[in-house]
């Protein structure tokens, strides 16, 4: 099984594809991987040898061409935090858990919103014997 980034790539999918399972990675990233390292994209990743592995890895991590899984999230997290701390409109929006895209709220947005609650007016207690 190939670990790379921390992450372990499904073994059964082809590799381009598999690198999209790495946070910051996608499939045009996976692709441009690949060519550069003269791999074909039909390859899947149980069939790649070590040496493979081994370049695909420090393609990607120790090239800092591509920011990816924890640097990212901290620099994702950073951005959303200053959003709310200069309380700007989209700030705002994250700050509530509502869409900062300008989508509809009225009715969809479940994702942002969570569940729907629904109240129960005039409630009746069972008379107690």
């Amino acid at each position: 099984m190939a670990r790379i980034a921390g992450v372990d790539l499904p073994k059964n999918k082809r590799i381009h594809i598999a690198l999209t399972y790495i946070h910051g990675l996608g499939r045009t990233s996976g692709e441009a991987i690949c060519e550069k390292l003269e791999i074909p994209v039909t390859r899947r990743v149980h069939e790649l040898s070590d040496d493979e592995v081994s370049r695909i890895r420090e393609e990607v991590e120790k090239s800092g061409t591509y920011q990816i899984e924890g640097d990212l999230r901290r620099v994702e997290g950073l951005n959303v935090k200053r959003l709310i701390e200069i309380n700007c409109y989209r700030g705002q929006r994250h700050r509530r858990g509502l869409p900062t895209r300008g989508q509809r709220t009225k009715t969809n947005a479940r994702t942002r919103r969570g569940r729907k609650r629904v109240t129960v007016a005039n409630k009746k207690i069972a008379p107690t014997k």
